[in-house]
């Protein structure tokens, strides 16, 4: 029996036990705190505590399913690799801090999870030992280190209030407040990767495709999503719309880019951030269960269509050049339906579980009283959603087999169970979701104007994503045609620099400069080196009299000439 198998039934269990727990609570609409005392300062508990109702323990249940997938899957990906026990390790090591950061309403005990979260998936990004792994490595902690010093900070600000339970805060509006409710959006904003911090999110891609699929479906990135809806009765006090606007390009921005993008787990970690502002911008127009209703749907389609993904990049000899894909369905036609499945709900193709959470965004979206600005954003990035889908569905299903052919035409039992399991949940998990959650049936009625721009939109984006993507040999692409333009949008308005080079390149030259002086010293630059600058500086001077003593000689006459006519 392999560790994998073992740890992928234990977690598929506790989904269950989970699962079944949180149709209890949601029926009997009960809450249980379980609180454990470990030491008290000066009136100020320091407490270990867990919180059992219907969100954390649905939340629960759909990590431990993705995770046991995950694991499933892991079995085979990661069977040739000789460090596959330490990767097995910290897998569960990732899990058990989302599960830590899920089941806390302490801000003690959510920094325990949220700091597992960010130590650990260092350790996964840099997995695969080489320099691009180190660089992503560095980039995704150090980013995710802003969000820390922030739950931090707010740990030390609760202090003035005597408790770290954030369920007294949820309704207090008072002067001091504001601070918490700041530190608290920035640790959100860094952990779910929103604008400026998202330039860690797609350098994430360096570890291997089942962290991956882990990461960017239900543990780290939606943690700060999580984090936000746990504190939303106190976001509402404040005016937030400055954050919606952040939110708002975040998904404009990913959704434009990943149009623009090659890589394959790149233009689907776009994908993921573009899904991560769309939560954001629903949370912050004051729709928090509807925003935690798309973060579990969308949890399970982007599971499915990363685990697609690194089967794909398996059989394509490890290339995820999307330009070297094509005519897939042929070869491992399995894999490619699960794709195409996981692709439309993402898309918010109906009745699949993607469907269930995006229309009720946009109906949402368009009874909100929020200005044209907004609107016209929001329905473009939902237009540009369907047209990275469609582009992603034409280099790997639609065109014939392009310069790499299929290495290996065997599709493996345990990844294709993993998937055919997934496929399930993603389409029937969006409408029993909806239905749990909301109790009664959500019913609007619209203009047929209204109606019909999200279906214009959706047309656009079919026409924009085969437009981008038909490149012949006789047929110039408008990529080429546009290079600068388009490399551009594709680093992701040159975020990753600024984020990096232009923050590095000002604290090495002050640390080199810094360097010089303390191991110089300034004795020796004053003293010993002062006499040596003198000397250079007399010689230059003599020399340049004697290379020059006519042309000194002719001009200093002339000067003395004018000065005496002057006088």
């Amino acid at each position: 029996m392999s560790f994998y198998k073992l740890s992928s039934f234990f977690l598929f269990f506790f989904g269950l036990i989970f699962g079944f727990l949180g149709l209890y609570l949601i029926y009997f609409d009960k809450i249980y705190l379980f609180d454990w005392e470990l030491i008290t300062i000066n009136s100020m508990i320091l407490s270990l505590t867990l919180i059992f109702d219907w969100m954390s323990m649905l939340f629960c249940s759909c990590v431990f399913f993705i995770s046991s997938m995950v694991l499933l899957y892991s079995h085979s990906y990661m069977i040739d690799d000789i460090n596959k026990i330490r990767f097995l390790y910290l897998v569960l090591m990732f899990i058990f801090s989302m599960f830590m950061m899920i089941m806390s309403p302490n801000m003690i005990s959510i920094l325990i999870g949220w700091d597992g979260l960010g130590l650990v998936s260092y350790c996964l990004v840099i997995y695969f030992q080489n320099f691009k792994s180190f660089n992503a490595g560095m980039l995704t902690i150090l980013t995710n280190r802003v969000g820390d010093v922030a739950i931090l900070l707010s740990i030390s600000w609760m202090m003035n209030y005597g408790s770290w339970h954030f369920l007294y805060y949820l309704d207090s509006a008072e002067n001091w407040m504001i601070y918490l409710y700041l530190l608290l959006v920035l640790a959100g904003f860094t952990k779910s990767a929103q604008i400026p911090f998202s330039s860690w999110l797609p350098a994430a891609m360096a570890a291997p495709t089942p962290v991956s699929a882990l990461v960017h479906s239900s543990t780290l990135v939606t943690a700060g999503v999580y984090l936000l809806i746990r504190f939303s009765d106190l976001l509402y006090l404040y005016n937030y719309n400055f954050f919606m606007i952040l939110s708002l390009m975040t998904m404009f921005m990913s959704g434009l880019g990943a149009n623009f993008e090659f890589d394959l787990k790149k233009v689907i970690a776009l994908s993921t951030l573009s899904q991560l502002g769309l939560m954001m911008v629903i949370l912050f127009l004051g729709f928090q269960y509807l925003s935690f209703l798309h973060l579990l749907t969308h949890a399970f389609f982007k599971a499915l269509l990363f685990l697609c993904a690194g089967l794909i990049i398996h059989v394509m000899n490890d290339s995820q050049d999307i330009r070297h894909m094509g005519g897939l369905c042929s070869q491992i036609p399995l894999t490619m339906i699960c794709f195409l499945i996981s692709n439309l709900s993402l898309c918010g193709f109906p009745y699949l579980s993607g469907f269930y959470s995006k229309d009720m965004i946009i109906e949402m979206t368009s009874y909100d009283s929020m200005n044209f600005y907004i609107y016209l954003i929001m329905y473009l990035s939902v237009g540009l959603t369907v047209s990275y889908s469609v582009r992603l569905v034409y280099y790997s299903l639609i065109v014939n087999p392009n310069s790499y052919v299929c290495n290996s035409y065997n599709e493996d039992f345990y990844m294709n169970f993993s998937m055919i399991f997934l496929v399930f949940i993603s389409i029937v998990g969006g409408s029993i979701l909806s239905w749990l959650i909301f109790s009664t049936p959500v019913f609007m009625i619209m203009s047929f104007s209204m109606k019909i721009v999200s279906f214009l939109m959706i047309f656009f984006g079919v026409l924009i994503g085969y437009e981008l993507s038909v490149s012949y040999y006789s047929v110039e692409s408008y990529i080429l045609k546009s290079y600068n333009f388009s490399y551009f949008l594709s680093s992701m308005w040159f975020m990753p620099s600024f984020s990096t080079h232009f923050l590095s390149n000002s604290f090495f030259k002050s640390c080199f400069t810094f360097k010089s002086n303390f191991e110089f010293g300034w004795g020796e630059g004053v003293f010993s080196k002062l006499s040596f600058f003198y000397v250079v500086i007399l010689s230059k001077l003599s020399q340049f009299y004697y290379y020059n003593n006519l042309k000194i000689y002719m001009l200093s006459f002339f000067l003395f000439i004018f000065m005496f006519f002057i006088y």
